[in-house]
């Protein structure tokens, strides 16, 4: 698998084309040079449960989100992680995460699923969606999976806009159907 860096070479980090007519917009805002996207860690678990509460409150969802520090360390990191993690750091801070994991279609077969992509409200729009995005989407092709898929709420029309920049198929005709259990 190709994997991408931005910023000081390290291991488990992507490389990105800068000249990338897609990244230009990130280039003119940030210092590119400061921008590293890379594995997950479980030091990056308390940055990783402070973006979702982030992500809870812009969803209108906050009293929603119960899991702890010490359950997204266990699930994520211990045995049989249960999800995959890669985070966007800049000047040292995790500004952004994508929180993933593999499931499987009966139609196409296993596939990758982005449970949660959040950039800090603060560094929306700055460009760090797009190279951690595209580590994802690197990801999902190396794997070989079929398929990459999320949800995205009907209204939340900035990350609908960064979606279809990528050609995604954003369709209306399904259903979420959950059980929750205590």
């Amino acid at each position: 698998m190709q994997i991408i860096e931005v910023g000081a070479r390290k291991e488990n980090h992507l490389q990105i084309n800068w000249k990338s007519p897609s990244i230009d917009h990130f280039c003119v805002n940030m210092n590119a040079n400061n921008l590293i996207i890379r594995k997950g860690t479980p030091h990056d678990v308390s940055s990783l449960l402070n973006l979702i509460k982030e992500l809870a409150i812009y969803e209108k969802a906050e009293d929603e989100v119960i899991v702890t520090e010490e359950t997204l360390l266990k699930d994520g990191f211990g045995e049989t992680p249960l999800y995959h993690l890669a985070v966007a750091e800049y000047e040292g801070e995790v500004m952004g995460i994508a929180l993933y994991y593999y499931a499987y279609s009966t139609w196409k077969g296993r596939y990758l699923y982005l449970e949660d992509f959040v950039v800090k409200e603060a560094m929306r729009g700055k460009g760090i969606g797009k190279p951690l995005f595209k580590y994802v989407v690197d990801i999902a092709k190396a794997e070989g999976v079929k398929r990459m898929g999320w949800q995205v709420l009907d209204w939340n029309e900035p990350a609908i806009r960064f979606y279809e920049t990528y050609g995604a198929d954003l369709s209306t005709e399904w259903l979420n159907g959950r059980l929750y259990f205590d």
